[in-house]
C-alpha cells in the first residue's frame, strides 16, 4: 500500500537521513521523524493558570558501525544542519564498543525483490481523531475553567484545589532503515482531570480523577469527573488507621494498575536479561491462578498504546504474556530479543521495552459486586510510595481505602501499608471485575486478592 500523499514528506525526510547515515559510513541505520502538536491548559480557583500550545519537529538517527551503536536526536532540519548531524552521529559510534546482538531488526525487511513501504493503519486502529485539532482553544479553556467551577459547587466541603487540565497532542511520526522498511502514522491523545481538596478539620483530603482517551468525544463529560473526583475527596473525611490484620484486599482499578505496572517490570526482558525479575527463567510456570490472564496489545482500537509499528518498525501484535495463571511469555525489543534467543514481540519504544497496551483481561461484574462479595476487607483506592523488589517480588505499598465490613463500605482508612509478595498476590486473585478502561498504556480493572497484610494500627 504506497504511503498517503500528506505524509510522504515525512516518511522521504526519514529516507534521506537514512541515506545520508549509510554514506557517511553507517552498515545501517534508521531515522524517525515527528511532528508533536501540544496543547494544554490548567485552571485554578476563578483564572487560568497554565496556558500552552507548541509545535515540535525533530529527528532521531540510530546508527551501527560494525556492531557499535549510537542514537542522537536534533531539531536543526535544515540541510547544513542535517548533514552535520549524521556526520556526528557516525563518528559518536566509531567510539563505542562493538556488540554481537546490536543492529536493525531482520522482521522489517521488506519482501524479496520488493521494496515495502507500510503505511499507517491509523483509520483502522482509530488512532487519530480529528475533533482534537479541530476543537478551537477558546472551547478546551471554557471545559477546565467548568470543570474548576463544578468541583468546588459539588460540595461545601471542597474548598480548594490543586488545579483542573485539559491536554492534547496530535503526532506524526515516520519511520524509515538501511533495510527499506518506511512507514509512517499519525495519532492523537486527549486527557482531562482534576485535583479537589476537602476540608476535614485541621486536615486536608486530597484526590484526583480524570479521562484520557483518542479523541474529546471519547472523553467522560466534564460534570461526571468533577462529581467522581469530589466524591473521593469527600469520602476521605474522617479518614482513620484500621488495626493491622489479614484480609481480601480489593484493588479499585486505578491502583490494580498500578499492581500491572511491576508485573510489566518483570516480563520486560531488559530485566529478565540481567536476572532483575521475579520472572526469570518461570516460562510455561504458573505464576497467578486461573482466572489471571495477562495481554500486551498493540493492535487495540482506540489503544493508547495502540501503533501500527513499534519504535523500530517491527509490526505490533496481540502476545499473551500470562494465560489462565501461566507465563507464556516476555516482551521483547530486538536487542533483547536476540540476547535471549527469542524474537520481537513489537515492544521496542524510546530506545528501550515499553508497554503497548498491557492489561488484566477483566472478569464479569461490577466493583460494587467486589465489595458486596467480600464480608471483611479493605478497599485500596490509591498507593504511595515505590517498594517492590525486583528479583524476589516483595511487595509493599502505602495505602488509602475503605474498610469494607459485612459486604459494604464500613469507614475511610488511610496511613495503612498493604504488603505480600507479587507471585503470591497473583496466585491469590479470585476475582476480577469488568471495570477496565483503557486510559493509559498499563491498565487493569478492579480486582481482589484472598488475603494481604494490612499494616496499620
Amino acid at each position: 500500500m504506497p504511503a498517503e500523499p500528506e505524509r510522504s514528506a515525512e516518511i522521504e525526510l526519514a529516507r534521506s537521513v537514512v541515506a545520508r547515515a549509510v554514506a557517511a559510513g553507517a552498515t545501517q541505520a534508521e531515522a524517525t521523524y515527528t511532528i508533536t502538536d501540544r496543547f494544554s491548559t490548567e485552571a485554578r480557583g476563578d483564572g487560568i493558570d497554565k496556558l500552552e500550545q507548541s509545535v515540535a519537529r525533530g529527528v532521531i538517527l540510530r546508527v551501527f558501525v560494525d556492531g557499535a551503536k549510537a542514537a542522537l536526536a536534533t531539531t536543526d532540519l535544515s540541510d547544513g544542519g542535517l548533514e552535520t548531524f549524521v556526520r556526528e552521529t557516525v563518528d559518536a559510534a566509531r567510539f563505542v564498543a562493538p556488540d554481537e546482538h546490536a543492529g536493525l531488526p531482520l522482521n522489517s525487511l521488506p519482501p524479496v525483490g520488493a521494496r515495502r513501504v507500510t503505511s499507517s493503519d491509523d483509520g483502522e486502529l482509530e488512532m487519530f481523531a480529528d475533533d482534537v485539532r479541530a476543537r478551537s482553544p477558546e472551547s478546551k479553556i471554557e471545559a477546565v475553567i467548568a470543570l474548576e467551577k463544578a468541583i468546588r459547587a459539588s460540595d461545601p466541603r471542597i474548598v480548594n484545589s490543586s488545579g483542573s487540565r485539559v491536554a492534547d497532542t496530535t503526532v506524526t511520526l515516520a519511520l524509515a532503515n538501511s533495510l527499506g522498511f518506511a512507514g509512517s502514522y499519525r495519532a492523537s491523545q486527549v486527557s482531562i482531570g482534576t485535583s479537589p481538596i476537602a476540608e476535614d478539620g485541621a486536615t486536608k483530603r486530597t484526590a484526583s480523577y480524570g479521562s484520557a482517551a483518542r479523541s474529546y468525544a471519547g472523553l467522560e463529560t466534564v460534570d461526571a469527573i468533577a462529581m467522581k473526583a469530589a466524591r473521593r475527596a469527600v469520602g476521605a473525611i474522617g479518614s482513620r488507621k484500621p488495626e493491622t490484620m489479614r484480609v481480601p484486599v480489593i484493588f479499585e482499578r486505578d491502583a490494580a494498575a498500578g499492581v500491572l505496572a511491576d508485573i510489566f517490570a518483570a516480563v520486560n526482558a531488559a530485566n529478565v536479561a540481567v536476572g532483575n525479575s521475579f520472572f526469570a527463567q518461570r516460562v510455561g510456570e504458573r505464576v497467578g491462578s486461573d482466572a489471571v490472564t495477562i495481554v500486551d496489545d498493540g493492535r487495540l482500537p482506540r489503544g493508547l498504546g495502540t501503533s501500527p509499528f513499534d519504535g523500530e518498525g517491527v509490526p505490533t501484535r496481540r502476545t499473551i504474556v500470562v494465560e489462565n495463571g501461566v507465563l507464556r511469555s516476555f516482551l521483547f525489543d530486538t536487542y533483547y530479543a536476540r540476547r535471549l534467543s527469542a524474537a520481537s514481540t513489537g515492544n521496542a519504544a524510546g530506545g528501550g521495552i515499553g508497554p503497548n497496551n498491557f492489561y488484566l483481561v477483566p472478569g464479569t461484574g461490577s466493583l460494587e459486586d467486589l465489595i458486596a462479595a467480600t464480608p471483611r476487607g479493605v478497599l485500596v483506592l490509591d498507593t504511595i510510595g515505590f517498594s517492590t523488589e525486583s528479583v524476589t517480588g516483595t511487595y509493599s505499598r502505602g495505602a488509602r481505602g475503605f474498610a469494607i465490613e459485612h459486604g459494604a463500605l464500613a469507614y475511610p482508612i488511610d496511613e495503612f501499608t498493604i504488603a505480600g509478595n507479587l507471585i503470591e498476590m497473583l496466585g491469590a486473585i479470585d476475582a476480577i471485575a469488568a471495570d477496565i478502561v483503557f486510559d493509559q498504556a498499563i491498565v487493569s480493572p478492579s480486582f481482589r486478592v484472598a488475603e494481604m497484610t494490612v499494616a496499620g494500627s
